[in-house]
């Protein structure tokens, strides 16, 4: 055999096994991926609370940011406007994703005007004002795993990040590479900081929602639906599970 038919088969066999490689090398990347760490369980429910447009709003079976704005919401708009363009705008197509934020029941009228801030130029669906006692809002924020307190109007500028099953989600481990190297003591990270754009942005936004979401887009209960948007999700009387 002449030695430009080896060549040319040799050529061949690369070209053909070449890609085969590849993706047996990208699997274990793309599969063993990290799950954002369960910091809390049994966070409490609020369906047995009223939202402001009096729809059933309920914390168990969605992916939920949890906000505590108290009696002077208007305060925060700050940091609701962060949340705003940083996270409700990236996440709000992924179905059963939604934005809760607690006020007090006297806080209706600084609610209503957050609220037409908030819409003022896109309609925010998935975005949920419930209104609570003190007590349920202190018995809520005790259930969950944090080194913050809520200030005098029972509000804090941390959201907190609750999965499908009731547990917080977040980091154990919320050290830098060069603290880890120094073996620095660990902290974890329970709340995210809305008044700072850097936590928002990259570690809430680019890193923790996406490894939530993403962990459950492959075990298959939770999709986006680019082209549709949650379209089932907005038609009342039909009920979806995922």
């Amino acid at each position: 055999m002449s030695k430009k038919p080896i060549k040319k088969y040799f050529i061949l066999g690369v070209l053909f096994f070449l890609p085969v490689v590849f993706l047996l090398m990208l699997y274990p990347s793309t599969n063993n991926y990290n799950v954002l760490d369960v910091v809390k369980e049994d966070v409490l429910d609020i369906s047995n609370l009223t939202s402001v447009t009096n729809s059933d709003i309920a914390l168990k079976d969605h992916i939920t940011v949890l906000g505590f704005l108290g009696s002077d919401p208007e305060s925060k708009i700050v940091e609701a406007s962060n949340l705003k363009e940083l996270v409700y705008n990236k996440f709000k197509g992924f179905k059963k994703f939604q934005i809760v934020m607690l006020v007090t029941l006297d806080a209706q009228d600084k609610t209503s005007r957050l609220i037409q801030e908030l819409n003022k130029y896109s309609e925010h669906k998935y975005w949920h004002f419930v209104y609570a006692s003190d007590s349920d809002i202190n018995k809520l924020f005790n259930s969950l795993r944090s080194s913050l307190q809520l200030d005098a109007n029972l509000s804090t500028s941390g959201v907190f990040v609750i999965d499908k099953y009731l547990n917080q989600r977040g980091r154990l481990d919320d050290r830098t590479k060069k603290e880890v190297e120094k073996e620095t003591q660990v902290y974890p990270l329970t709340a995210y900081d809305c008044s700072e754009v850097s936590i928002i942005k990259n570690k809430m936004a680019a890193e923790d929602m996406r490894v939530l979401l993403e962990e459950y887009r492959k075990s298959g209960r939770n999709k986006v639906d680019s082209s549709n948007r949650r379209a089932k999700d907005l038609n009342p009387n039909k009920e979806t599970d995922e």
